[in-house]
């Protein structure tokens, strides 16, 4: 599932969502696997974006300030 079209605040409701099942404990290794490797995918994802936003606002941003 790509991340492009969803904002950053859904990639956050995903990740918690994946964090739930995995907390939950009641999937087997291989989907723990699975569910562990879309968390991880989340999480860039996420971060990315954030970076993405830190970086609009230091354009916006005078030096200096």
């Amino acid at each position: 599932m790509s991340t492009d079209d969803l904002t950053y605040e859904q990639i956050v409701e995903k990740l918690e969502s994946v964090t739930a099942q995995l907390s939950a404990g009641d999937a087997g290794i291989e989907a723990a696997t699975d569910l562990f490797e879309e968390a991880q995918r989340l999480h860039a994802a996420a971060s990315a974006r954030l970076d993405q936003v830190r970086q609009r606002l230091d354009a916006l941003t005078p030096s200096g300030d």
